[in-house]
């Protein structure tokens, strides 16, 4: 076989197994949905200061980083603790916690889903920083999908909302 057929052969074959995959990844507006509710459901929770609520929405092992640039101008990352993040949300404050979101992106294959997202975090409507949630989950069947990793990005400058 000659280069040419050889590699209209393979640009043949990607083509068919790239509309293939394209048709079963997952990615219909109903399951877009079904994991943006996760992502809705957390805030929600955290506006109203459920931690049962934010709890139901992670899987059990979930992975959480920070990345943020501190005083100095190093690049940090910082890991969080679910826990320490639910009993923050569930102890009693005198401000809601809101964090808004837009710009969302949401791309599922199979049995795992990517969130990226904008979003501003306020105390009351004092704001406080801005930056990106990009979320990771799996889909555990009867139980739905499930946070598994959630990195951000926090910044006080040059938010948008």
């Amino acid at each position: 076989m000659n280069y040419s057929k050889f590699l209209s052969a393979l640009i043949l074959l990607f083509f068919t197994y790239s509309n293939i995959g394209a048709q079963t990844n997952g990615n219909s507006e109903d399951d877009k949905k079904e994991v943006l509710n996760v992502i809705v459901k957390l805030f929600d929770g955290m506006r109203e200061g459920d931690s049962a609520k934010v709890a139901s929405v992670f899987d059990k092992e979930v992975n959480m980083l920070t990345s943020y640039t501190n005083k100095e101008g190093k690049k940090i990352i910082s890991k969080g603790d679910l826990s320490k993040f639910l009993t923050a949300i569930g102890t009693p404050h005198d401000k809601i916690w809101d964090e808004k979101i837009w710009n969302t992106e949401i791309m599922i294959d199979g049995g795992i889903a990517q969130v990226w997202t904008d979003y501003s975090f306020y105390v009351g409507s004092d704001f406080s920083h801005c930056g990106v949630d990009a979320f990771h989950l799996v889909n555990r069947g009867d139980a739905g999908w499930k946070i598994v990793h959630l990195m951000d990005t926090r910044k006080k400058d040059g938010c948008q909302e």
